[in-house]
């Protein structure tokens, strides 16, 4: 025979057949109110079919907590039930000692069925005629509420229970089992509702709720009304009715004095007190919502709903409270003093995709949308860094390539669009000339990128926009090569950090490690990046994003003593504006805009309040992100496409200029997809944005800081 069995056979006969065929026939008079109805036959029986090791625990549910990176708890993932499991010296010994004053004052001395409560109970209920007094001991009642969840009242419930509380006696023998069986109790016996509705579970949530205080600190009024709630917890529910929650409260400390838990001087000045209940926010109230509700849906993606609210998860994360707070500080200086447009800061590491920020101005408790992973607007300019990278992985030299800006030159006919010409703007109608792909990035000209795109093939920008790390849907119209479709802010992270850690794809990251309450450690969430372009491409990319803010439209985003690049970017008629760039280790995309709809921001413009904003931050949440950046050789030739005027140098293009140029064109963003005639946003029949919007701009370049 083995172990196992030997065990359950252990479990079946200890104690003996006649002291358990006593107790069992105890309790059919008990249950019946002093009619036998069966003969002991039956009852052992009914007896001999139950046994704990054929029966799974219920779990009863244990709210998920999730916490920041410095291990600071943010807030609770809460379901229906609130329940947090605390160990024994977590709870008040007045709370323990109430709980067994009230439910069963023999609990120490009895072997998991009192006998004498048990016969006690009979003659009650005999001399009443009715069934006025139980004798579930707390072992049984642990059972009803983790093993069957047998709420029927039957004969053969009870039976059941006395032999499962014995075999439970007999797994966790002595004092210490009983601490076990108490601890258990406390922590999975239902204590009634929340205001809210929610189900209340354990003495720690209760005491959270009901006097917003951890069980450690209960007085004895405060405890003896807890342990008073179980026996019915809707008639003695503080909220609802007071008058019977304040007399089931005295009785419970009558009982803790009669029984010698208490002096009756103690008991009396309780009696004496208030209930003094509170509508508890603890597991309401925290940090960082938008946040803490976007590492919930990355959650349930992996292990369902019921897991993530009930399944008592510890959840670490990568958010840093520290530049949380200065991301908000750069806002609330930047942005807010504006009155209406919102603003949106989300820093990722370039190597990790750790999300280290996600602060915006916006109120994210009025309607629970986060700007950050669900605002999809338009990027402008900031998009022409994925014409970039799709040029150099052609192989294209930016320096040896050049192309002439035109403000309003036809690039596509009415027969090439099926409408409509295609003349793209640029900022003020200006005609910058003739200049290189790097000249034209610095300037944010609309005319040599609309151009470039079409050389490249807006389908390979889609590609390149992809392989950053973009996942939103994209479609390969030509005016996306000025950012005229929506993207959020954190993609447009992701897709700079794959040029700020060399050309590998990553994939955001909220969540480092999950722990379950029985101790496993998941990391559902690893470190995940994929090559999708060569070193010397993003190098490229690079260097000249870092000339952008050193003499471009970026100009206000240098920092001094730390390398820094970036891309400005203003949609049309001002209504978004972004600063997208990146130290070494630290990429951070700014956003500033209107939450609720495409409004017009007069004067805005992405080198002004989003590259300030970018800059307040950086300057103080860079930490030990700075150094020089990564290089590699790029090998390229000037290239010949359609519109390409390969073959002169940087230099030569400034003395090399066309007649029709009258100055500097503009430099951030690009397209925003209105219709320059009707003064509307178009679209195609489908509802989907202008493939050929004409009138895009940027603003012209800064002047450095001071």
């Amino acid at each position: 025979m083995s172990y196992a069995a030997r065990r359950r056979r252990q479990r079946r006969t200890k104690g003996g057949v006649g002291r358990v065929l006593l107790v069992f026939l105890a309790l059919i008079v008990v249950a019946a109110g002093g009619a036998a109805a069966a003969g002991a036959g039956w009852v052992m029986s009914v007896a001999d079919g139950a046994n704990l090791d054929d029966l799974d625990q219920v779990d009863p549910g244990t709210t998920s907590v999730v916490y920041a990176a410095d291990g600071t708890r943010l807030g609770f993932l809460r379901g229906s039930t609130l329940r947090e499991v605390i160990a024994t010296k977590a709870m008040s010994p007045l709370v323990r000692e109430a709980t067994v004053a009230v439910e069963d004052r023999r609990f120490y001395q009895h072997k998991g069925v009192d006998v004498e409560g048990v016969f006690r109970a009979a003659t009650r209920n005999i001399t009443s005629g009715g069934n006025v007094e139980g004798a579930s001991t707390l072992e049984m009642q642990l059972i009803r509420n983790l093993w069957t969840q047998d709420t029927s009242g039957s004969i053969e419930r009870k039976i059941r229970e006395a032999k499962l509380a014995q075999q439970l006696e007999d797994m966790h023998p002595g004092r210490k089992g009983k601490e076990w069986v108490l601890t258990k109790y406390l922590n999975s016996v239902p204590y009634g509702n929340a205001k809210n509705g929610l189900e209340i579970k354990g003495v720690e949530a209760a005491s959270r709720i009901y006097f917003e205080k951890p069980a450690s600190k209960l007085t004895l009024a405060q405890a003896a009304m807890i342990a008073g709630l179980p026996q019915a917890p809707s008639q003695y529910n503080p909220y609802l009715h007071p008058t019977s929650t304040l007399k089931r409260r005295n009785e419970v400390i009558d009982r803790m004095a009669d029984q010698g838990m208490v002096t009756q001087r103690s008991a009396a000045r309780a009696k004496a007190s208030g209930l003094g209940v509170k509508d508890g926010r603890y597991y309401v109230s925290g940090r960082e919502q938008a946040f803490v509700d976007y590492v919930r849906t990355e959650l349930v993606k992996r292990y369902g709903r019921k897991v993530v609210n009930e399944g008592g998860l510890k959840v670490y994360t990568t958010i840093d409270l520290k530049k949380q707070q200065q991301a908000r500080a750069s806002l609330a200086k930047n942005v807010t003093p504006l009155g209406g447009p919102s603003g949106a800061v989300v820093s990722l590491e370039p190597d990790t995709g750790d999300i280290e920020t996600m602060a915006t101005t916006a109120q994210y408790g009025q309607n629970k949308y986060n700007l950050i992973t669900q605002g999809e607007r338009q990027p402008g300019s900031t998009f022409k860094i994925m014409v970039l990278m799709a040029a150099l992985r052609e192989g294209i030299d930016p320096d040896k390539t050049t192309y002439v800006s035109r403000s309003g030159e036809t690039l596509l006919t009415s027969a090439e669009t099926g409408g409509e010409p295609w003349a793209p703007k640029t900022y003020g109608g200006d005609s910058g000339g003739s200049m290189t792909i790097r000249k034209a990035t610095l300037k944010s000209d609309n005319s040599v990128y609309a151009k470039l795109g079409l050389d490249v093939g807006p389908e390979n920008v889609v590609k390149a926009a992809k392989d950053m790390g973009v996942t939103s849907p994209l479609k390969p119209y030509p005016s996306i090569s000025l950012g005229s479709q929506t993207v959020t802010p954190l993609e447009m992270a992701r897709a700079y950090a794959t040029i700020a850690n060399g050309g590998k794809k990553i994939v955001p990251r909220a969540i480092t490690k999950v722990v379950f309450p029985d101790g496993k450690v998941e990391r559902p969430q690893r470190v995940r990046a994929k090559r999708t372009f060569e070193p010397g491409v993003a190098s490229e990319a690079t260097s000249i994003m870092a000339d952008n803010v050193k003499g471009g439209t970026g100009t206000k985003a240098q920092l001094p003593d730390c390398p820094a690049a970036g891309k400005t970017g203003t949609t049309d008629k001002e209504v978004d504006a972004w600063f997208n760039g990146f130290t070494r280790g630290m990429v951070t995309t700014v956003w500033v805009g209107h939450a609720t709809g495409n409004v017009s921001m007069p004067g805005m413009q992405g080198g002004g309040v989003p590259a300030q904003t970018w800059h307040d931050y950086m300057a103080v949440a860079k930490g030990g992100s700075c150094g020089p950046f990564r290089t590699a050789p790029f090998s390229g030739t000037a290239g010949h496409g359609k519109w390409a005027r390969g073959g002169s140098s940087d230099k030569d293009a400034a003395s090399t200029a066309d007649d029709d140029s009258t100055g500097s064109t503009e430099g951030g963003s690009t397209a925003a997809g209105d219709d320059a005639a009707a003064g509307t946003r178009a679209s195609d029949d489908d509802g989907s944005q202008d493939p050929y919007p004409a009138d895009s701009y940027e603003s012209a370049p800064q002047d450095p800081p001071n």
